[in-house]
């Protein structure tokens, strides 16, 4: 018998590799970084979950507050009281005046401070799973904080491999400030686009790292920064010639239409196209001060005076070790020559953070999306045994439940 090369079947390697084929490969190797950094977050959560019970204060303190009947319900409270109003009634979008009030606050506080992409993803998870504001809140945070975790390890597997994107996925876990992955709070879900849209540029996937850019704008006001880094990595691109013009071109005109359009709309609803800045610094004393908070608060935390704006001692001295930790580790990210769309989006992203009058508690978690900093220490611990690895990981994790979870919600106003 015969057989011609028509009838010969083609090798199995040839065939292109099925839907189960991309799925178990996708488990293998997305997998230890999700198994890595769930376990480390779920340590520092039963943690901070302990040292809130043990306390007890949060029984006496009010629901919007800091306060709940359970543990849990912490978790959404203080920002999350807002994000879980949006959720269920929607924005009205107003400047009130305090009668008679002088000094800071002038305004009433009103939702449209709270940018609209994670209560709008809680309203659809509501509708979709039948859970209430509060447990589709934490749903939609905790997926997106392992969808961060995985970008995190993209950009940093890019640097120094697949060590250095576990150690950054890690450190993401552990960071001050990662209390609020957890939490009825936007935050892990801006870094998760963040991460995506500075790997998209990175790997020169223009078109992808525009929308994203354009849903992190919708999510939280720092997006300025990423989108000013995604415009300075598109520009350089045109002026390479590296990927052409169009695609560069357009993902810098689409980047910035998610901000710029929720805050048109805040205004136009308001009467006043400046109103959303105008309600962040008159119902929340919120403002671009250059400076001069971070520089009162640097000086004096160190010599045990707490007299400036908004002092929360504990949580404070916290902020303090990681603003003096950013500054520590960005000339160490710039040894390793990032590329642009890291730089641009940290550095910005800093001069935004520390340059603004805030809850300088706050700073820890503000700076989260500062995640390229992590890479040199991410790079530095692949000399690290597993076991080294594992340990110190570990214990950080532990303590994390006191630094990044008790400090911010009990200790502090996250």
């Amino acid at each position: 018998m015969t057989m011609t090369l028509d009838h010969i079947p083609a090798p199995a390697a040839a065939r292109p590799p099925g839907l189960r084929e991309r799925l178990r490969a996708a488990v293998r190797h997305h997998g230890p970084v999700l198994a890595f950094y769930g376990a480390l977050k779920l340590a520092g959560f039963c943690s901070f979950m302990y040292l809130l019970d043990s306390a007890g204060d949060f029984r006496t303190k009010h629901p919007r507050f800091g306060g709940g009947a359970h543990t849990w319900d912490v978790l959404a409270t203080w920002d999350g009281w807002w994000y879980q109003q949006i959720a269920l009634h929607g924005y009205d979008p107003k400047l009130v005046h305090i009668p008679g009030a002088t000094g800071l606050i002038t305004l009433e506080g009103n939702s449209a401070a709270f940018f609209p992409l994670y209560p709008a993803l809680m309203r659809l998870t509501s509708t979709v799973t039948g859970l209430g504001p509060f447990g589709s809140g934490l749903l939609v945070s905790v997926l997106a904080s392992f969808v961060a975790a995985l970008g995190i390890y993209a950009v940093a597997d890019w640097f120094g491999g697949r060590r250095a994107g576990l150690a950054a996925a890690g450190l993401w876990a552990v960071w001050p400030g990662s209390g609020v992955e957890w939490a009825v709070y936007s935050d892990s879900l801006y870094v998760a686009l963040a991460a995506w849209a500075c790997y998209a540029v990175m790997t020169r996937r223009w078109l992808t790292a525009g929308v994203l850019t354009f849903a992190a704008g919708l999510n939280r006001p720092t997006a300025a920064a990423l989108i000013a880094a995604l415009a300075v990595a598109a520009l350089c691109a045109v002026r390479d010639r590296r990927d052409g013009v169009l695609r560069p071109l357009l993902a810098m005109a689409v980047a910035p239409l998610g901000l710029l359009g929720y805050l048109g709309w805040v205004g136009h609803r308001m009467g006043d196209y400046g109103g959303y800045f105008k309600l962040q610094s008159g119902a929340w004393a919120h403002s671009f001060d250059y400076g001069k908070q971070t520089f009162d608060v640097l000086t004096s935390v160190p010599v045990g005076h707490f007299t400036y704006l908004s002092a929360w001692p504990f949580a404070d001295v916290i902020g303090v070790g990681v603003v003096l930790l950013a500054f520590a580790l960005l000339p160490l990210l710039l040894r390793l020559r990032p590329p642009a769309v890291l730089v641009v989006h940290t550095v910005l992203t800093l001069a935004l953070v520390l340059g603004s009058q805030q809850i300088f508690a706050n700073v820890s978690r503000y700076l989260l999306p500062c995640f390229p900093l992590f890479v040199p220490l991410a790079v530095a611990m692949r000399r690290l045994g597993v076991r080294t690895q594992c340990t110190l990981f570990g214990i950080a994790a532990l303590a994390s439940g006191s630094y990044a979870g008790y400090a911010l919600f009990e200790l502090g106003v996250p």
